[in-house]
């Protein structure tokens, strides 16, 4: 028998934030929420992680944008977006409408950037927590990425934390050696959780053409392709800080949430699966709550962290 998105076995929080339930939304992959209304019940969603914003306006990647891998998807949107200021006007009034707790992912190429769209979103009600897309690189300092630097990421979140009266969470890339350090120098610096992961850089070649798929060449790798190694970095990003770890890559089912959470995260998100389904975080989170029942589990915290793991 199906599960019920909002029962009380799934209710839970992320940073003091009340949950219905902890399955998200990703940022990317649901525009701003609104544009699902008619399609998705959002009253009943976890949350909403709306679409990156930047402090202008950002046309884009050229096309193509998206290509279909195996057991996933690539796509290279360049970030696209209406900006902080014509969100603040035109989306955020609609989305105070719903009870779901809406989460702002903020991207920029320099520090000042991160601080000045969050200054802009500080001015507005209808923001739970910030999700700062940490996977651009710093263009103020040779191209470097914020998140393969622990110390460039940490000067990252000590800019944003004063500026943030509400919680500040930071999504980190998998395109790294050791995930730890970053998580770790999130924590340090101010952060309230860590979301991961991330897409894989990724690259497909048309064959005929001997050109990339993609407009932009590189892609981000999304989908069930990349959910072992999602898990496994969440389990060591849990291991090594305090805050909560929000997990995502390819997750498509209820069970799929269920290793999450079991390898530590509090929380997860939902991305590629809504691109077949937009009422994907709906369905995992009913799925979620079946197993729980099944196993006789009556919240979905007792199910956080309960790996058991022994070093060989």
């Amino acid at each position: 028998m199906a599960g019920d998105p909002v029962s009380s076995r799934l209710a839970t929080s992320l940073c003091g934030i009340p949950l219905k339930n902890p399955v998200l939304a990703a940022s990317g992959t649901f525009g701003y929420g609104i544009e699902f209304a008619s399609l998705v019940d959002l009253n009943q969603m976890g949350g909403i992680v709306v679409k990156g914003l930047s402090r202008d306006p950002i046309a884009g990647n050229p096309p193509p944008r998206v290509w279909e891998a195996e057991a996933g998807m690539m796509n290279s949107i360049g970030l696209q977006n209406i900006g902080v200021r014509a969100f603040a006007r035109e989306k955020l009034p609609e989305l105070r409408r719903y009870s779901t707790p809406v989460f702002a992912n903020v991207f920029g190429y320099a520090l000042e950037d991160y601080v000045e769209v969050v200054r802009v979103l500080e001015d507005h009600e209808g923001i739970s927590a910030y999700e700062l897309n940490v996977s651009c690189p710093n263009t103020k300092h040779g191209g470097i990425f914020f998140s393969s630097d622990p110390q460039l990421l940490g000067q990252l979140v000590s800019a944003v934390r004063p500026v943030a009266r509400r919680p500040v969470i930071v999504k980190l890339s998998p395109n790294v050696g050791s995930i730890a350090p970053l998580a770790v120098a999130a924590q340090d610096n101010g952060a309230d959780a860590v979301s991961l992961v991330n897409t894989f850089i990724s690259l497909a070649i048309d064959l005929h053409t001997r050109k990339p798929r993609l407009g932009a060449g590189f892609g981000g790798l999304s989908g069930p392709a990349i959910k072992p190694i999602a898990l496994r970095m969440v389990f060591e990003a849990a291991r090594a800080v305090k805050i909560p770890v929000v997990g995502l890559g390819g997750i498509a089912s209820g069970e799929d949430a269920a290793e999450f959470l079991i390898a530590g995260a509090t929380a997860v998100e939902v991305g590629t699966a809504t691109f077949w389904d937009p009422r994907s975080p709906l369905r995992i989170a009913a799925e979620l709550d079946t197993f729980l029942k099944q196993e006789r589990i009556p919240g979905v915290g007792q199910l956080v962290g309960t790996i058991e793991w022994k070093k060989p």
